[in-house]
């Protein structure tokens, strides 16, 4: 780096001490939802947009988690294996297992 560029980094990071702290936005967090004994769990989650949720399969048989209105579809998760999404905006997803349909959820983002 030059003399003049490091003069002029130096000037900046001084400047920097001057200015307010402005907050940002919080860094996206990911969430788990457990499948066994044919329940998701937790059954309600409520997340911020940007997190990202996965599926575990602790059960026996294959499970999916296929959003009611067709926003989602994770597609059979194995048993020992995981699906993750990441949620964007803001709404309320209903959702089930595909082959077990009384299997129901839903993830909130605020």
């Amino acid at each position: 780096m030059s003399k003049l560029n490091r003069r002029s980094v130096l000037k900046l990071a001084g400047l920097g001490a001057a200015l307010p702290l402005i907050p940002t936005q919080a860094a996206a967090a990911s969430h788990t939802v457990t499948i066994q004994n044919f329940a998701f769990n937790p059954a309600n989650l409520t997340i911020a947009a940007g997190d990202t949720v996965t599926w575990v399969n602790a059960d026996n048989t294959a499970h999916s988690a296929l959003d009611l209105n067709g926003a989602f579809d994770t597609d059979l998760i194995q048993p020992g294996g995981s699906a993750s999404l990441t949620f964007g905006g803001a709404g309320t997803f209903n959702y089930r297992c595909g082959p077990h349909p009384n299997m129901r959820a839903s993830i909130t983002i605020a």
